[in-house]
């Protein structure tokens, strides 16, 4: 599965997108799951729940591929 979040800001930290996407319902559980290696950032096993996440950068947790996206004026109207 493959799923985009648009975020305005221009970077997002892994913990938040990990709730935002859905992969997660709480930032203790995305801290966890970040902790023990379960989350891939551009292929690449990464344990920082606060890296900042830039348009473009891949994310990938149980078999599932979230893109960070930048919005523009029109995906936030």
């Amino acid at each position: 599965m493959h799923q985009t979040i648009f975020v305005a800001t221009g970077t997002i930290r892994l913990g938040q997108l990990l709730k935002l996407a859905g992969l997660v319902d709480t930032g203790g559980e995305a801290k966890l799951r970040v902790q023990n290696g379960e989350v891939r950032v551009n292929g690449a096993v990464d344990t920082r729940r606060g890296r900042q996440l830039a348009p473009g950068d891949l994310v990938e947790m149980a078999g599932i591929v979230v893109q960070v996206a930048e919005a523009d004026e029109k995906t936030t109207e």
